[in-house]
This record gives C-alpha cells, sequence and structure tokens, in this order.
C-alpha cells in the first residue's frame, strides 16, 4: 500500500513538472528600441538566460503570430527579473515597438532542463523506478532532436530588373539590365554564420554615353549586405561585406570587412578595412579606402545603467594617396531608458602638404553630441550638437530623402518627438548654426508629421518640411510618403517631394521628385514589381521606369 502511495504521489509531482515544462514562455514582445539593442517583456523570471539567442519577426495586424515572417536575430546580453536587452545581431529592417522575439528551439530545450530542475527543488525527496528496459531507454534518448528554427533558415528574393531611363535634357533614351538579392540567412549550416542584407547592380547598356546618376542609384549605395559570425560561446565575432563597424557605426558604411575579439568580460578589441561608398557620411568620397584599429568597452545593462565606449586609430587615402590619419571614438550612456547621451568624434593629425593641408598637430574634425530625455513613453525630448571643421560632402541629393536630417542641422538644436492618439505622431528640430565662416546666425527648422492607417485605409504616411544653412549652402526641402499592403499580395510605396538648394560650391540638387513601387506577390514564390521615378530639375531632368522579376524563397 505505501508503495502504492509513493508511486500516486510521484507520477502527481512529474505531470506537475511536465505542466510547468510545457506552459514555458517562449516569445517576448519587444517594448522598446534602442542604438543596437532592443528591449523584450520578459527577463530571469521567465527563464531567459544570457547568451541565449530570438528570432524577430513581425506579423500584419490581425495575423497569427505562427505567419509573422522574421526580420533579424537578437542575443541576450543582460537581464532583470522581468526584462532582458538583446544586442541586435542582424536585421533585414529596422525592429520596432510590438514586433515578436521567438527563442530559439534549443536554447528552448535549456529552458525546459532549467524549469525543470527548479521544480525538482520543490520536493522532499526524489522517486526513483528500477523498472524499465534500459536499451528502450537509451533508444528513446538517441531520438534526434527537431532543430533550432534559425538554424538553415533561408529568407530572401533573387529578381531580374529591367531599367528604361529618358534624359529630357540630352534626349537620350537609355536601356539598362540588373539584379536585385535581398537576403536573410541564419545560422548557415548549422554555424553561427549569418547573410543578411540588400543588394542592387547594373550589369548591361545599351550605349556607351556617359550614364545618369539617378535618385535611385544614390539610394542603393546606402545599402548593406554582410555576412557575420557571431556566437554567444565564441570570444570572435566576423563580419564581410558593405556593413556598419558595430561598435563604431559613425565611420559609416564599409564595403570590406572587421575582426574582433573579446578579451574580457565587456572588453574586446579588432581590426577593419575596405572602402567607404556611404553618400550619407559626412566626409563621402567614392574612392577612399580606410584601414584602422578599435577597443570597445561595455558594462551594465539598459533596465538600469549601461556605458559603451569605443576608441580607435585610422588612416585614409584617395587614388592610393595618403589623406586622412585620425583618431576616433563613441560613446553611449543610458539611464532606465529615460536618459541617453551619445557622442562621436574625430580628430586629425594634419599633415603640412597633404591635400593641401598648410597646418600640422592635431585638430579636431568632426563631433556630434545628443542627449535624450523621455519622460514618458509618449514623449522624447532631443538636444543636440553638430559640428564640422570642414565642409561636409555627403551626397545632397538625397537632402529630400530625410537619410541628411542629422548632418543638414549644425550648431545647437533641440528637437521634440510626440505620440499623439489615432496612431499620430509629431515631431520637430529647431536650432541655431553658429559656424566660423558665418557672419550671423541662421535658423534650421523642421517639422513633421507621420500617421498609421490613415482614416482606417491601412495606408501608413509621413510628411515633412525643414529649412537648413550651413557651410555648403542654403536650402529646403518638402516630402511626402505613404505605403500600404493589401492583403498579403499587393505593397505599394510613394515619395513625393521638392528640394530648393543654392551653393556655389555644388549646384543640380534642385528640382521636383517623385519614386513609386509596386509590388504583386503572385502566389508563393514568384513577385512581380515596377514603378517609376520622376526628376525635374535644371541639372538633371529624367524619367526612369522599371520593372523586376523575382523568386522568393
Amino acid at each position: 500500500m505505501t508503495k502504492l502511495v509513493l508511486s500516486l504521489w510521484a507520477a502527481t509531482a512529474m505531470t506537475a513538472m511536465a505542466q510547468q515544462v510545457t506552459e514555458l514562455r517562449t516569445t517576448f514582445e519587444v517594448r522598446y528600441i534602442a542604438v543596437g539593442a532592443i528591449y523584450l517583456s520578459g527577463g530571469r523570471e521567465e527563464g531567459l538566460q544570457e547568451g541565449f539567442r530570438l528570432t524577430v519577426k513581425r506579423g500584419k495586424p490581425g495575423e497569427a503570430t505562427l505567419s509573422a515572417e522574421p526580420i533579424g536575430q537578437v542575443v541576450v546580453t543582460a537581464l532583470t527579473a522581468h526584462s532582458a536587452v538583446a544586442t541586435v545581431e542582424s536585421s533585414a529592417q529596422a525592429f520596432a515597438v510590438g514586433d515578436i522575439a521567438q527563442i530559439s528551439q534549443e536554447d528552448v530545450e535549456a529552458l525546459q532542463a532549467i524549469q525543470q530542475s527548479k521544480t525538482a527543488r520543490r520536493y522532499a525527496q526524489v522517486v526513483t523506478f528500477t523498472e524499465g528496459d534500459p536499451l528502450e531507454q537509451e533508444q528513446h534518448d538517441s531520438v534526434p532532436r527537431p532543430p533550432s528554427p534559425a538554424v538553415n533558415n533561408f529568407k530572401g528574393r533573387i529578381s531580374y530588373e529591367f531599367n528604361n531611363i529618358y534624359d529630357h535634357i540630352s534626349g537620350l533614351d537609355t536601356l539598362q539590365n540588373g539584379v536585385s538579392i535581398h537576403m536573410d540567412a541564419t545560422r548557415i549550416a548549422g554555424t553561427f554564420w549569418n547573410f543578411t542584407g540588400f543588394w542592387r547592380g547594373r550589369f548591361t547598356t545599351n550605349n556607351g554615353a556617359p550614364q545618369i546618376v539617378t535618385l535611385n542609384d544614390v539610394l542603393n549605395r546606402t545599402y548593406t549586405l554582410g555576412l557575420y559570425y557571431n556566437s554567444p560561446t565564441s570570444p570572435n565575432s566576423i563580419g564581410v561585406g558593405r556593413l556598419y563597424l558595430p561598435w563604431a557605426s559613425s565611420l559609416g558604411t564599409i564595403d570590406g570587412g572587421y575582426f574582433a575579439r573579446r578579451l574580457a568580460q565587456g572588453f574586446r578589441v579588432g581590426v577593419f578595412a575596405g572602402s567607404t561608398p556611404d553618400p550619407t557620411a559626412w566626409d563621402y568620397k567614392p574612392n577612399r579606402e580606410i584601414a584602422g584599429v578599435f577597443a570597445n568597452y561595455e558594462i551594465g545593462h539598459f533596465e538600469n545603467v549601461k556605458f559603451t565606449s569605443t576608441e580607435g586609430l585610422a588612416v585614409t587615402r584617395v587614388g592610393w594617396k595618403a589623406e586622412r590619419q585620425y583618431a576616433f571614438t563613441e560613446n553611449m550612456f543610458s539611464w532606465r531608458q529615460k536618459f541617453t547621451v551619445y557622442h562621436n568624434l574625430q580628430a586629425d593629425e594634419l599633415v603640412p602638404g597633404r591635400l593641401g593641408n598648410t597646418e600640422s598637430g592635431a585638430v579636431l574634425s568632426r563631433s556630434f553630441l545628443t542627449a535624450r530625455v523621455q519622460p514618458r513613453k509618449w514623449l522624447s525630448i532631443d538636444f543636440n550638437h553638430n559640428y564640422f571643421r570642414t565642409i561636409p560632402t555627403f551626397d545632397l541629393v538625397l537632402a529630400g530623402t530625410g537619410l541628411l536630417d542629422n548632418l543638414l542641422f549644425q550648431g545647437v538644436s533641440v528637437g521634440i518627438r510626440i505620440e499623439l492618439p489615432h496612431n499620430l505622431t509629431a515631431y520637430t528640430n529647431e536650432g541655431r548654426s553658429n559656424l566660423s565662416n558665418d557672419p550671423s546666425r541662421t535658423l534650421n527648422q523642421l517639422y513633421g508629421v507621420s500617421m498609421r492607417n490613415i482614416l482606417q485605409s491601412g495606408i501608413r504616411g509621413d510628411a515633412r518640411y525643414s529649412v537648413f544653412h550651413g557651410a555648403y549652402g542654403n536650402g529646403s526641402y518638402e516630402s511626402v510618403s505613404a505605403s500600404r499592403d493589401v492583403g498579403e499580395r499587393l505593397h505599394f510605396e510613394l515619395v513625393v517631394g521638392e528640394q530648393q538648394f543654392h551653393s556655389t560650391l555644388t549646384s543640380g540638387v534642385s528640382g521636383f521628385f517623385a519614386t513609386s513601387h509596386v509590388d504583386w506577390f503572385m502566389g508563393r514564390h514568384y513577385v512581380l514589381g515596377g514603378g517609376l521615378n520622376v526628376f525635374r530639375g535644371q541639372q538633371q531632368n529624367y524619367d526612369q521606369t522599371f520593372f523586376s522579376l523575382g523568386y522568393r524563397f
């Protein structure tokens, strides 16, 4: 009788344990976005551990979680009782509050083991049974477990593209053929190598005349595509392709690679090298090459206090001639998601005679400081200071797209962002530039408003207006953008704007522009796309139509 009671008691305990294991939480909501990291709505009490890997997914409103599409990978780096901070390892698009992060299958199994051990400690004794066939148990243990969903998870699209560009100034009609690649491949062949990003290139053209550099051509150079290695159990991190240096993104994108090694908890050193193709960089030159070394230190976590600092040395050359040798630093301090300070700086060692230099010694070349205060979830206030020693060389064709907003404002500025009811967000940035060559201070202004699901139509829209003054010239722009998903089969985007720019240093960036794009998803694998881009200005006046046929996998 006693043996029967013990058996029933043990069976009840095992059933309770199994129920707790099966009820483990495996999905977590993204509730805050930071620089290079996200906050998750679950922590140590929910079983998360440092080093756990999660797949970030995004679904359409009203869609089941299982139907959400993966958009990136994160790794848990810091924990509190009921929240966690995860470092962004790869992303096909920007993460947003409300995205879902799903833990990998292998980490689910680790969670089950942890939870089971916690549950077992609740009982006074462990009952073991001598019955059973050991050979049968061994065969049961050898049954292969399902692999992590992140292993060999390939998502992407390869498309053939046809372009026609008609130049109204020269009368030339140009036909082009090319290829574009969208890719998000994680845990390739079971390793910790990942391949993600976007690339578009043209291969053939029908004439040898000088080609127009269209707005789309410049935008293509702002994308990233790279192969990354980042394992929670390895001290090494590697990246190859068109990518940002993760610990010093202020250097802009680099066509090349980096290698970093963790020497101690929170401390790593590394090297990087490549070319600098990013037209949104403050010192953009398309034929520049760069190489350097860096050291990075991180401590704390975003739920309380977080500090990260990167220092390094870099050298550049243009046309095989030495250009710059400079030190750079990038620092970030965050306190409880309510106060954040970010600063990046570059200081050059001038060499007389190099690229026209007549001075020698160390000088401050670039500095950007921003402090953000977020007293409420719906309100954030930024205080900024932007400094350039020389005239910036970023591509002003992109001024009306909003990609240069952080560079168009020089001197001191203040920005405010307010989330209003009915999915409405308003934002502004105002300041006065105070440059050494300005006879007086000038006012810079930016006003904008964005809205999701306009009038219940499903359309996401944004409208903004900006007036800017700087050493490179004066100008303004107005732009309106809209996008919408029609079911799961159709997606469209439209951007319309006008930009005015006045400078003695450059020309050809003023005028009206419109870009449009439509994707039609034909079945599970095929995508038919097309669009029209228009630019009307004194130096550039063209129509660009394009079509694409792609295969999704």
